[in-house]
């Protein structure tokens, strides 16, 4: 398997986590006073964000991409619903490889 591939998977996980702490997470604290769910749900998106950064490097360096297109990528990871369009766009530029359907 790819790194890329590896990446768009962790980019995926980290957009939903991102989406779930901001849109289900957050309000359940401030709704219901239910502070624990913001402090496991920001762990996951942490760990999940530390994955993409470090699997982002590794797909630059396999796809030998410039920095510039890198450096967007790690951009993206701050705005919500973005990561899920840089999949899209990834999978389109990705070559099909019998090792990578998944």
């Amino acid at each position: 398997m790819s790194s890329l591939t590896i990446f768009r998977k962790v980019a995926v996980a980290e957009g939903v986590s991102y989406l779930l702490l901001l849109f289900v997470a957050m309000p359940i604290k401030y709704l219901l006073h239910f502070d624990l769910v913001v402090k496991y749900a920001g762990w996951l998106h942490g760990i999940l964000f530390i994955g993409y950064a470090a699997t982002l490097i590794m797909a630059w360096q396999e796809q030998k991409w410039k920095f510039g297109k890198a450096f967007l990528i790690f951009l993206a990871s701050l705005l919500p619903f973005v990561p899920f369009l840089v999949d899209k766009r990834l999978k389109d530029e990705q070559p099909r490889n019998a090792s990578d359907i998944a």
